[in-house]
Order: structure tokens, then C-alpha cells, then sequence
């Protein structure tokens, strides 16, 4: 088992790619927190891993809240007396509108999520792992962190954002035992278009020339298993990088 021993948070953790994230990690030997803001979902995932014979606990947070985000490193702290390894999965759309769009209330609403509370994660994870030595952060980033017409403008922006905190953090802990790697996938089966609202009509249409370049739609477990290598002693040689997961969408 790739992470026997190890204790996992991953966020957005009840559907789609965090969902697969921590069942993987769970089936190779992790301790996982299962964090979403669906906490209904999140107990649900938790009870399928008891079912095969892993380990898990349910916990709710909105990663827009420092205070939930607080608590969620303390759960794990206090239930399993460390923390080994945050994968910040969770995340929102924006509705594909162009800066000539965008509102400051939508914009505030995709960093909070996106961007600060990643942040704000990782700043309570690499303030432990300097205590405990070792540690290791997975953020789910997207191909929107990658390319400029993958989303509208607050999405592509708050992901761009995160590439740039996944290569600084890298960089500045990786004397300290801490790595900080990051996944863009492509075009994924899940449903974080239910996070989508007023959708612009002219933003979605020049999104729509960059999506008829995917090669196919991944499957939430295929980014799964980049997430175990990245969380895991495999990539040891690995910092401050942003991989892509997507078929080879970002090719083109």
C-alpha cells in the first residue's frame, strides 16, 4: 500500500474527483478526512470506504470560511494525532463570463473558494509540517490554471492563481520536507457544472472553440490515481510542478 500509515484531508470530497481521490487513497492505506460542504455526501463516501475495509471520518466545510477550514485541520489532528498529506480538490465554476462581464460579487464568490481557502488550507498544513518535518499538498487545479479560454475570467484567473501558489510553495518549503505539486485535468466527468449560474452566453460560445480540441472526457478515478503518485512517496523528486491530466487537451 502506497500511503499505509499516512493521514489524508481531501476537500470536495463527496462526488466526482475528490471523491475517487479519497477512496483511492483510502484503499491504499490512508487515514482520510472526507471533507465537503455536502456533509450528507461526505458521510456517504466515508461509509463505502468502512464498507472495504478502510478508514475514514465525515467532515463538513465550506472552504469559503477560514473558521471551517480550522476546524477540519483539527479534526484530523485530533482524531488521528497528524496530518500527512492535504489534497485541495474542492472547488467552483464561474459562468463563463469575459471580464467585460464579470461582477465583483461573482468574482469574490470564485477566489473565496477557489483561491483563498485553498490558501488559507495550505497555510495551516505547511505551518504543521514544519513542526512534524515531512508533509505533502495536492491541488486539484485545472486546465483553467493552465490556459486562458478554458472558463470565464474569474475562474481561469483563480486557478492561474493556485499554479502560481503550487510553484512558490514548492520552492520556498523544499528544504523543509514539504512538496506541493499540482493536477490540471482536462474535461472530467463530475458535477461541478451544478456550481454554475447566470451563464454568458458570449463567454460559453468562445469556450465552446477550445473545448472542440479535447481529445475525450476523463474519468474522475484516471486523475485519482495522478493524485496517489503525487501524494505519495513515488514522486519524491517531484516539487513545485503543475501536471496535466486531460489526454492531451493542453497540447493543442
Amino acid at each position: 500500500m502506497k500511503l499505509q500509515g499516512k493521514v489524508a484531508i481531501v476537500t470536495g470530497a463527496a462526488s466526482g474527483m475528490g471523491k475517487a481521490i479519497a477512496e483511492l487513497y483510502a484503499k491504499e492505506g490512508a487515514k482520510v478526512i472526507v471533507s465537503d460542504y455536502n456533509f450528507e455526501g461526505a458521510e456517504a463516501v466515508v461509509a463505502d470506504i468502512k464498507a472495504a475495509g478502510g478508514e475514514a471520518i465525515a467532515n463538513r466545510a465550506n472552504v469559503a470560511e477560514l473558521k471551517d477550514i480550522e476546524a477540519m485541520i483539527e479534526a484530523a489532528t485530533s482524531t488521528y494525532g497528524k496530518l500527512d498529506i492535504l489534497v485541495n480538490n474542492a472547488g467552483i465554476m464561474d459562468g463563463m463570463e469575459p471580464v467585460g462581464e464579470i461582477t465583483d460579487e461573482k468574482w469574490d464568490r470564485v477566489f473565496s473558494v477557489n483561491t483563498r481557502g485553498v490558501m488559507q488550507a495550505m497555510r495551516l498544513a505547511v505551518n504543521l509540517f514544519l513542526e512534524q518535518g515531512h508533509g505533502v499538498i495536492v491541488n486539484n487545479i485545472s486546465a483553467g490554471g493552465l490556459r486562458g479560454g478554458r472558463a470565464g475570467a474569474a475562474y481561469v484567473a483563480s486557478k492561474h492563481a493556485v499554479t502560481g501558489l503550487t510553484a512558490n510553495t514548492g520552492y520556498m518549503y523544499a528544504q523543509s520536507g514539504i512538496r506541493c505539486n499540482g493536477i490540471a485535468p482536462g474535461g472530467v466527468e463530475t458535477n461541478i457544472q451544478s456550481s454554475m449560474t447566470g451563464v454568458s452566453q458570449f463567454g460559453a460560445g468562445r469556450q465552446m472553440t477550445g473545448g472542440q480540441t479535447m481529445p475525450r472526457l476523463g474519468k474522475p478515478e484516471e486523475v485519482a490515481q495522478l493524485a496517489l503518485f503525487l501524494g505519495s512517496d513515488d514522486s519524491s523528486f517531484i516539487n513545485g510542478q503543475v501536471i496535466a491530466a486531460d489526454a492531451g487537451w493542453t497540447a493543442y
